[in-house]
């Protein structure tokens, strides 16, 4: 997965058991996103997996 946040490109890697991110391996998306942006969010909402209710879209 590739996300751009804040000017700055960062790629994942889904591997056996979690996700690879700047040569660490990480159990969930969520654990990523909030070494990317020092806040707790969503990581799937985050990198774009998560779909929007019908009334949200």
């Amino acid at each position: 997965m590739v996300r751009q946040w804040q000017g700055k490109v960062y790629e994942v890697v889904t591997v056996e058991q979690g996700y690879m991110y700047d040569g660490q391996k990480y159990r969930s998306l969520s654990e990523i996103a909030r070494a990317i942006t020092g806040t707790r969010r969503s990581g799937p909402a985050f990198f774009g997996l998560k779909q929007k209710s019908r009334e949200a879209a």
